[in-house]
């Protein structure tokens, strides 16, 4: 899959997949496009790389103006029709699967929000999340709301969200829910991608 149809046009996507069958789909979004936030990104990378290792295949895309995708960017709200929309090819894709909503930083706000209101989605998993604390901008309430499953993946010197404020987060999610905190890594994981990989196909194949 090199592109999925959004609403703004075409967006430049990749699919990759385990070297067996499929036990889920991951749609999994990127960090904020304005920053220099694509499907290439290294943790966005990594966090594939594990998802993959787990047996999950996993969709990835740049937003609308990122990239080779058309449109341009529009503060949040285009941003989460285009994460629908690969839900959507996702669905078409692999019909009888369930699909995980995953995202990085911005892309963890976009996924799990569209994730917890969107009935396809079965578990939500955001790495790097940025509070509100830092912007009203970033509204969790129907995530913290949601019974869906949710694992948190965050850096111990998150210098956006303070591991502090993170945990305070945690706490007033709905069961279940599942935090791994790695101690030295700041929001961007440097030095520490790879254990991003690792902590994520450890979640899932013990799960």
């Amino acid at each position: 899959m090199k592109e999925i149809q959004g609403p703004a046009g075409r967006l430049e996507a990749r699919l990759d997949r385990p070297a067996g069958a499929a036990k889920a789909v991951v749609v999994l979004a990127s960090p904020h496009p304005q920053r220099g936030g694509t499907m290439q990104d290294k943790v966005v990378y990594q966090a594939t790389q594990g998802f993959v290792r787990a047996g999950c295949a996993v969709l990835r895309f740049n937003y609308r103006g990122v990239g080779t995708s058309d449109g341009a960017y529009s503060d949040g709200p285009g941003e989460r029709e285009d994460y629908r929309a690969a839900l959507d090819a996702a669905a078409r894709e692999f019909p009888d699967l369930p699909i995980w909503a995953a995202g990085y930083s911005f892309g963890a706000y976009i996924a799990l929000n569209v994730g917890a209101a969107d009935p396809r989605v079965t578990q939500l998993i955001g790495i790097g999340i940025v509070t509100g604390e830092k912007s009203d901008k970033y509204d969790y309430t129907a995530v913290r709301a949601s019974e869906k499953p949710k694992f948190l993946l965050h850096g111990g010197l998150d210098e956006l969200s303070p591991a502090k404020s993170i945990r305070k987060f945690y706490g007033e999610l709905a069961e279940p829910r599942e935090l791994v905190v790695i101690d030295d890594a700041d929001h961007y994981f440097d030095g520490h991608t790879s254990e991003v990989a690792d902590a994520i196909e450890d979640l899932l194949v013990e799960g």
